[in-house]
């Protein structure tokens, strides 16, 4: 379904005040207390430290994810999600062919720098 292009803004009202980085997943385990099926992923990210997202990448298996470097919003507000605090968000697109709100990880084309700045 296509959908109509968003109004332009600005990067400093926008992309300026986030904290994109990239992070390497290191835990992906089920969460049971989430609504949906999803992952409690631990994500290193270098000197910001070690954080925890719930997300909706279950067309992937668990040992898959582990190792990928992944692109994560580090200053949105925390999220409760079940019974865990969701601290980041990992970015992702929606997984061919899955339901609406399964997702893949956006992945860098090549290693990078643990807790780099995405620009």
């Amino acid at each position: 379904m296509a959908t109509e292009r968003k109004d332009i803004v600005a990067f400093e009202d926008t992309l300026g005040r986030l904290d994109i980085r990239l992070g390497r997943i290191v835990e992906a385990v089920l969460e049971p207390s989430a609504p949906r099926p999803a992952y409690r992923l631990t994500i290193d990210f270098g000197k910001f430290g070690r954080k925890v997202s719930v997300g909706r990448f279950t067309q992937h298996a668990s040992d898959d994810l582990v190792g990928r470097q992944v692109v994560g919003v580090l200053n949105f507000e925390p999220r409760q999600i079940g019974a865990v605090m969701s601290e980041v968000l990992i970015l992702g697109v929606q997984f061919p062919g899955a339901a609406s709100g399964e997702a893949t990880v956006l992945v860098p084309a090549h290693e990078a720098k643990i807790g780099g700045k995405v620009f």
